[in-house]
């Protein structure tokens, strides 16, 4: 589904209820909205709050955004062919396209290595945007916030860096290359409205 039909199912989730978004043959990806929150959590509206679970067959665990960054990193390694589709399609997912639709002939091509079908990581990486937009309370120094994550996807695929590299950089909290925001960032003093696609590259 598009960005802003999950967005409407997250915002009417009850409190102690699972919401399967996506399911697969023995996979499914749900989201929970808890009604208590962990002391690392404290400040956070319980209202806007959100998890997100995957179950493959009978492991159930809660991904996070490096699972997207090192999937899509793995693909291209093997698949550098393929690089400006990828960008392409993640992009039009960051900016509301269903991932189903978007990823639906790349998921027929053969990468060698990757963690989930593509399609999965497309619904992850859909409903990460959805819990920074949603959730996200504190100051950024991106405008939208959101960019912060979609920056480093553009760079996980796009970079030549070693990944263990890649991912040590987000772990410690840095901002992806300015390359990869700086003009869609409308904090940024060389913010353009007027971009085309994959600016960052051409």
């Amino acid at each position: 589904m598009d960005k802003q039909a999950l967005f409407e199912i997250v915002k009417e989730l009850p409190f102690d209820t699972n919401k399967v978004v996506y399911k697969s043959e023995d996979l499914e990806i749900y989201i929970f909205r808890p009604s208590k929150l962990s002391k690392r959590f404290e400040n956070y509206d319980p209202k806007k709050n959100f998890q997100i679970w995957l179950k493959e067959g009978e492991r159930i665990f809660r991904p996070n955004h490096l699972r997207v960054m090192i999937d899509l990193n793995l693909r291209v390694r093997s698949r550098q062919d393929l690089k400006k589709k990828l960008l392409l399609a993640f992009d039009n997912i960051f900016y509301g396209a269903d991932p189903e639709k978007e990823l639906k002939e790349l998921s027929k091509e053969n990468f060698e290595h990757f963690l989930n079908d593509l399609i999965i990581i497309g619904i992850l990486s859909q409903l990460f945007i959805i819990e920074q937009e949603y959730g996200y309370h504190r100051e950024s120094k991106f405008d939208p916030p959101t960019l912060f994550f979609q920056g480093w996807i553009r760079e996980f695929i796009d970079n030549s860096k070693e990944i263990d590299n890649l991912c040590m950089s987000v772990c410690n909290g840095q901002t992806p290359l300015a390359k990869y925001v700086k003009l869609e960032n409308k904090k940024d003093k060389k913010y353009d409205n007027n971009l085309k696609p994959l600016w960052y590259i051409s």
